[in-house]
C-alpha cells in the first residue's frame, strides 16, 4: 500500500474522513490538489465514499423491505392478527407483525436520516447524478438540443 505524500494533509484529510464538500472554497485547493495528486489519500477518499454510499443503500433498501411487509402485512388478514412474542426476563412481551413492520420501518428511517446527516454521501451522489446528466447531454444531437431549450 501507498503511503501520504504529504502527512500533515493527509492527517487533516482522514480526521474529515476525506470529506471536504463541507468547508469554503478557498480553503479547498489545497486539500483538492492533495487529493488529486496523492493516490494514497485519493483511495481512501474513494474507499470512504464507498462505504457512504453503500450505508445509504442498505437502509434505503430496508426502508423498501419494511414497506413491502407493511403491504403485505395489511393484505392478509391472518398476517395482521399474527403474533410475536418475546420473553424479556420475567415479562412477556407481545407485539403484533404489522407493529413489529411499523418499528423496523421506523428504526430504518432513523438509521437513513442518520447516514444523510453524517456522512457526505446525498452531496455525493447528487454531484454524480449531474456529471452523468452533462455526458448523456453532450451525447444529445445539437438539433434536438436546440429544440429543448425552446
Amino acid at each position: 500500500m501507498s503511503t501520504c505524500t504529504d502527512s500533515v494533509v493527509g492527517d487533516i484529510l482522514s480526521s474529515w474522513r476525506y470529506d471536504i464538500s463541507g468547508i469554503s472554497p478557498e480553503m479547498r485547493t489545497d486539500y483538492e490538489q492533495h487529493l488529486a495528486t496523492c493516490k494514497h489519500c485519493r483511495a481512501r477518499q474513494r474507499l470512504h465514499r464507498a462505504i457512504d454510499v453503500v450505508l445509504i443503500s442498505v437502509s434505503t433498501l430496508s426502508i423498501m423491505a419494511f414497506l413491502l411487509a407493511l403491504a403485505v402485512i395489511h393484505h392478509i388478514e391472518p398476517l395482521r392478527t399474527a403474533a410475536v412474542v418475546m420473553h424479556l426476563e420475567h415479562t412477556q412481551l407481545v407485539l403484533t407483525l404489522q407493529a413489529a413492520a411499523i418499528l423496523g420501518l421506523l428504526a430504518s428511517l432513523v438509521a437513513w436520516i442518520l447516514v444523510a446527516i453524517a456522512t457526505p454521501a446525498p452531496v455525493f451522489l447528487t454531484g454524480v447524478a449531474i456529471e452523468q446528466a452533462r455526458v448523456l447531454q453532450d451525447r444529445i444531437p445539437e438539433e434536438l438540443r436546440i429544440r429543448i431549450r425552446a
